[in-house]
């Protein structure tokens, strides 16, 4: 895959270290990657930091509530879209649950859901609430083949430092009549284009892997998924121009950052290319 990477843009860790990171362009995946990739035993440090919003229930400014009042809303609009499939059974995996807040909305929409989650501090926050709910990542070892009925990947997948063992794993526990929903950010999106380096989703090096509505259809073929839809995060376009202001100037422009952010949403229905894309993928038929 390397011999065809090619500089696409510099960019920095504007969250914890101040390092900076190059992103390179895979033409083949229509993917970009984040360069050079942390080795796994040194990724932790750089989620040591109390500005990340899934590892934490704290509520510290106005930005904190809104950013908790939307959520719920977000949670719902999830778990309408879950409901659409109706499979054999109602078993969920929350893969990347940070505190828990999907597995609990989800559990009291009749799902019979768990998480798992590498960060330990979250898992004791979710767990807390609801006990016995998140898992670390060795659990996932003890479920069945075809256990799940919806595995879930909320900004996760981009995460995920070896992304074919990962994909492999979620193959082997999704059930035939299963669904594997994906949410990631768009780097093809307008305020992607227009913050460049300082957008706030390319969020290097916690983002090892950076996605287009193409990557996504291209990568999960290999490992004989379709994708059957796809559905916009409208609030991401918002949330992310906010924290991208806040990287090119030191602070959060709100009136420029929600024009932005209006704007990318409303140049992507005819593009397609919204900040943040949900994707529904199913086993292919043979």
């Amino acid at each position: 895959m390397n011999e065809s990477n090619t500089f696409f843009l510099k960019t920095k860790d504007f969250s914890v270290s101040g390092e900076d990171f190059e992103l390179h362009y895979n033409k083949a995946k229509d993917m970009l990657l984040t360069t050079p990739s942390p080795a796994t035993k040194d990724l932790a440090a750089y989620y040591d930091s109390n500005q990340y919003d899934s590892h934490t229930t704290q509520k510290r400014t106005v930005f904190d509530w809104a950013y908790y009042i939307v959520r719920g809303h977000t949670l719902k609009r999830k778990v309408r879209l879950i409901s659409r499939f109706k499979t054999q059974k109602k078993t969920l995996l929350d893969y990347g649950a940070g505190v828990g807040s999907f597995v609990r909305v989800a559990r009291k929409s009749g799902w019979d859901s768990v998480g798992i989650e590498a960060s330990k501090q979250a898992r004791v926050a979710a767990n807390q609430s609801l006990p016995d709910s998140v898992f670390n990542t060795e659990w996932l070892k003890k479920l069945p083949c075809k256990s799940q009925s919806i595995i879930t990947l909320w900004h996760v997948l981009e995460h995920l430092p070896n992304l074919n063992l990962s994909i492999q794993e979620f193959k082997r526990l999704l059930a035939d009549d299963g669904r594997l929903i994906v949410a990631v950010p768009n780097y093809k999106s307008y305020d992607a284009k227009y913050y460049k380096e300082f957008w706030a989703a390319y969020d290097v090096p916690r983002h090892l892997w950076h996605f287009s509505p193409k990557s996504i259809a291209r990568l999960f073929s290999q490992f004989d998924f379709e994708l059957e839809s796809t559905h916009p995060m409208l609030f991401d376009a918002y949330y992310v121009s906010l924290l991208s202001s806040k990287n090119k100037y030191g602070r959060m422009k709100i009136i420029n950052s929600l024009w932005t952010g209006l704007k990318s949403n409303l140049l992507a229905k005819q593009s397609g290319d919204y900040s943040s894309l949900i994707y529904v993928l199913k086993r292919a038929e043979n």
